[in-house]
């Protein structure tokens, strides 16, 4: 596939487009860009539970550049529409694959424009690994907080100039993503967040810095906190800890909430693996929805 193949401008996605050479050429795309199932890698169910038409949307792979990196993303949006509220769909661990594309459908079915940033693209590809722990330390360990935030200012700018009114944006994310969206909370770029099952502390590192607990008391945009009650990774003490320093800080810290699903374990919401609890994943999106209305990303 050519690179001007994959430079395609936002504009030239066809909404709803499902003839069969259109699948093709969209699905050639994405596994270009890293938009597959990183298949090998995953705990995976026999196939998403949940799958969002773009009947009505214009949704694919897009760049845009930071840094003179070309950064490949997904977005979603109305089509035809613009002055759309933003949402940033920050990935699991595992990249931007089908489940994260199908949540940007999700938002852009409700009036968004949701784009999901590759965000350790410049590391490398997660789809070839079967190890976690290798895959952490080959590539995840390796991208610095200051590149995704720099990313994710990229993505808010792409999407102004894509029909999309940042003065409305909004940030959610998934196990990695979720800790992300915490410390972008505390940048002023975003109105809310939702983070599910983000980690919350951690050991200070030359690419991490800072965490969760350490921004809390300086949130810029309230954040809702979707955990798991079985969650073996997040501990609960964490989840205290984490909202005691919210209750010491500015008002967005102070009106930041948690919920716990005291059944739901790790990854709840994603519905391609077993760990999905619809219960809690339903009730979590409802309230995820009702979040951002409530703070003006709507």
């Amino acid at each position: 596939m050519r690179d001007d193949d994959l430079k395609r401008d936002f504009d030239s996605l066809r909404p709803g487009d499902s003839t069969e050479a259109g699948a093709t050429r969209r699905t050639a795309i994405k596994a270009a860009l890293g938009v597959g199932y990183a298949a090998a890698t995953l705990p995976i169910a026999a196939q998403t539970a949940i799958k969002t038409s773009d009947e009505g949307l214009k949704a694919g792979p897009i760049k845009y550049t930071v840094n003179g990196f070309e950064v490949p993303a997904y977005a979603a949006a109305p089509a035809g529409k613009t002055g759309l509220p933003v949402i940033l769909v920050i990935q699991e661990i595992f990249g931007v694959h089908e489940y994260i594309a199908d949540t940007c459908r999700r938002f852009a079915q409700l009036g968004y424009l949701a784009i999901a940033p590759e965000l350790y693209a410049r590391q490398g590809d997660p789809r070839g690994y079967t190890d976690i722990p290798k895959l952490q330390a080959d590539i995840v360990s390796k991208v610095p907080d200051a590149q995704v935030m720099g990313d994710l200012d990229g993505a808010l700018a792409w999407a102004k100039t894509n029909g999309g009114d940042t003065a409305k944006a909004g940030i959610t994310g998934f196990c990695w993503g979720g800790r992300i969206v915490w410390l972008y909370a505390a940048t002023g770029k975003v109105k809310a967040g939702v983070a599910w099952y983000g980690r919350l502390v951690g050991q200070p590192s030359e690419n991490t810095p800072r965490h969760p607990i350490d921004v809390a008391a300086g949130l810029q945009a309230p954040v809702l906190g979707l955990y798991g009650g079985r969650d073996q990774g997040i501990p609960l003490d964490t989840v205290d800890k984490m909202k005691a320093a919210l209750a010491t800080g500015t008002p967005a810290a102070k009106a930041s909430q948690f919920v716990v699903y005291p059944e739901a374990g790790h990854a709840f919401h994603a519905d391609y693996r077993p760990s999905y609890l619809q219960s809690a994943a339903e009730d979590g999106w409802k309230r995820a929805l009702a979040w951002f209305k409530q703070h003006g990303v709507a």
